[in-house]
């Protein structure tokens, strides 16, 4: 599996068909496996993208450029 979506969309899937009456039991139990292995992984890739996003928030902005007020200052000084 690729990507995000598609794990998730599979996951959905597990859950759905394990949910269903007439399956069996072996059958639910390798289901159960698959997505708990899915939903491991994926908790991984969150905690990696949360932490990505916590190092872009808490990285310092760069100070705006400012004119420089000064160089006028002293022509109405005079």
């Amino acid at each position: 599996m690729k990507n995000f979506e598609q794990k998730l969309q599979r996951l959905e899937q597990l859950g759905a068909d394990i949910k269903k009456t007439d399956i069996k039991l072996e059958d639910a139990l390798k289901m159960f496996e698959e997505g708990i292995a899915l939903a491991k992984g994926m908790e991984k890739e969150l905690d990696k993208i949360e932490g990505k996003i916590q190092q872009l928030v808490n990285q310092p902005s760069a100070p705006a450029d400012k004119p420089e007020l000064d160089l006028f200052s002293s022509v109405g000084d005079e």
